[in-house]
């Protein structure tokens, strides 16, 4: 068992129960409260286009190469332009954006209000829950850090399986614990993010999770920025202070750690059904 505190917004401390059969962390939540109230705030940049101070900035240049990078891995995977995907946590929209500009049919759920509002400012469609999508199949459905938040994952993509067509593809991302950046700052590491984050995932959990729903996990990709970030947001938590140098190295020695040991601080899953 973890305790470990949420640093960016309520400064409470949770605890993290490990689950050993699935190599699966989860942290201890009351149910019957809301977790609105922990997302309510300037520092969760995912729900904002905040260009105000330098980090904003940073965030926001690597989330457009980031984006060209997504894209790039669904077109590998899918030959066919005339499809249609969804995005769920889609934030802002700049990912569905870049997608509708290249051809794509984009769907998006979000259920952060000002969120949603900022992506339907770029004409887009986005829904605020997935139960909302009816009567509609798609060819590709991608998570970018959004099954790390919601309540019973294992639910979650049951449903997210009725609605991928047959050979359609799933694309998952999520923070991995067992990288070297994660072993670095221990408690302060910054993926943990509690109560946001309420599993915290591994290989071999999707390892489990791929056979446990029947879904062919065809290839798993490490996502090298994510070390920057968190490490970077980690460095400030354990020391009170931006040590910006200090957590670069950290995120780039970490990167060079996965290369043998192929434990990045971030995966994506691509998944078959």
């Amino acid at each position: 068992m973890k305790q470990v505190k949420d640093y960016s917004i309520s400064q409470e401390e949770f605890q993290l129960i490990y689950h050993a059969d699935l190599d699966l962390y989860q942290t201890q939540f009351n149910k019957f409260e809301s977790l609105d109230r922990y997302y309510e705030s300037e520092n969760y940049i995912s729900h904002t286009d905040s260009k105000k101070s330098w980090f904003d900035k940073m965030y926001q240049m690597v989330k457009t190469f980031t984006i060209k990078s997504k894209w790039r891995l669904i077109k590998k995977n899918i030959q066919n332009k005339n499809i249609t995907i969804l995005d769920v946590g889609c934030g802002t929209g700049d990912f569905l954006k870049a997608g509708k500009k290249n051809g794509f049919n984009v769907v998006g759920v979000e259920p952060n209000k000002n969120a949603r509002a900022l992506a339907e400012k770029k004409s887009l469609t986005v829904k605020s829950d997935l139960s909302e999508i009816n009567n509609i199949q798609f060819d590709v459905i991608t998570l970018w850090h959004v099954l790390e938040h919601v309540p019973d994952y294992n639910d979650y993509i049951n449903q997210l399986k009725k609605i991928l067509k047959p050979n359609g593809i799933l694309i998952i991302a999520v923070p991995n614990f067992n990288s070297y950046d994660a072993h670095y700052y221990k408690n302060y590491w910054a993926a943990w993010d509690v109560p946001r984050h309420l599993w915290h995932f591994s290989k071999k959990t999707f390892f489990k999770v791929s056979e446990k729903h029947q879904l062919k996990l065809i290839h798993i990709k490490p996502m090298y920025f994510d070390s920057f970030y968190v490490s970077l947001l980690s460095e400030e938590y354990k020391s009170g202070t931006k040590k910006l140098f200090k957590g670069f190295l950290i995120g780039l020695w970490s990167n060079f750690i996965g290369m043998w040991s192929k434990e990045y601080s971030s995966h994506i899953y691509i998944l078959k059904k």
